[in-house]
């Protein structure tokens, strides 16, 4: 899809981490197979701790009840359920990566796409996306806000192929727009892709989840409503940008 000023798509995608809470499974699987808006909502969910204890058949239940609604991906916390971003690249990180991806190949479930807790990946990590088949949700538009100065990131502001130390490419389709910007920006300037995240522990929250269907309403009227999968499909032609120019500390936005 060519990302004109004339038209902008928009697209959403939800980091749901917390599958197992009965209120939190609840308000997302009704937002989800609602539509609001008309977007098909990606569900990049969280795999079961087992050394948590958590349950794996319900987890399995829920996931696939996720992935019959949208695109579906992966999502992992690098340390634990509460603990998403690692302080520093190890190749255990990679490990549970893989882990965690052929666990949920094994029980028929396909994810499409990736995105690393606490917006964390290093090359080694993203060289496992990449063989893995994925397309990369990690990167984003902004800088979170609770990330120490220096820590690693990539910055893209619209999708693009990551060139990889390898020679491997990983698709990236960045998050450009959290709740809150995209509740106080829709009516405003905004650029040509729009990919909004939000969290499922959002929907808890009964103002929060207010402003994201509202905001997604009116996203909609100014955008051409697409998925992560139609996106993914359609980027052929998105420029290459080396990976290291990618986590620079900046955004990167082209060749």
């Amino acid at each position: 899809m060519p990302h004109t000023e004339e038209k902008r798509y928009a697209l959403v995608s939800c980091h749901v981490e917390r599958l197992l809470d009965d209120r939190c499974w609840e308000a997302f699987s009704s937002f989800q197979r609602r539509r609001p808006g008309g977007f098909v909502i990606a569900a990049l969910v969280r795999p079961p701790d087992e050394r948590a204890g958590e349950d794996r058949e319900l987890w399995l239940e829920r996931a696939r009840a996720a992935a019959a609604n949208g695109p579906f991906g992966h999502h992992t916390h690098f340390v634990g359920p509460q603990h998403a971003r690692p302080d520093e690249p190890q190749a255990a990180h990679v490990e549970r990566v893989r882990e965690e991806a052929l666990w949920l190949r094994a029980q028929g479930l396909d994810p499409a796409f990736f995105c690393g807790g606490g917006w964390y990946i290093d090359e080694d990590v993203a060289e496992a996306v990449a063989e893995l088949g994925y397309a990369d949700c990690t990167a984003t538009a902004f800088r979170p806000t609770y990330l120490e100065p220096g820590a690693l990131r990539l910055g893209l502001d619209r999708p693009a192929w990551l060139a990889l130390p390898s020679g491997r490419r990983l698709l990236e389709l960045p998050a450009t727009h959290s709740l809150g910007m995209i509740s106080r920006g829709v009516l405003g300037a905004l650029p040509p892709y729009v990919h909004v995240y939000f969290h499922d522990t959002d929907l808890l929250d009964r103002s929060r989840k207010a402003a994201l269907r509202a905001a997604l309403e009116l996203l909609s009227r100014r955008s051409e409503t697409v998925d992560l999968s139609q996106m993914r499909a359609s980027e052929d032609a998105a420029p290459t940008v080396p990976f290291a120019r990618a986590a620079g500390g900046g955004v990167a936005t082209g060749a």
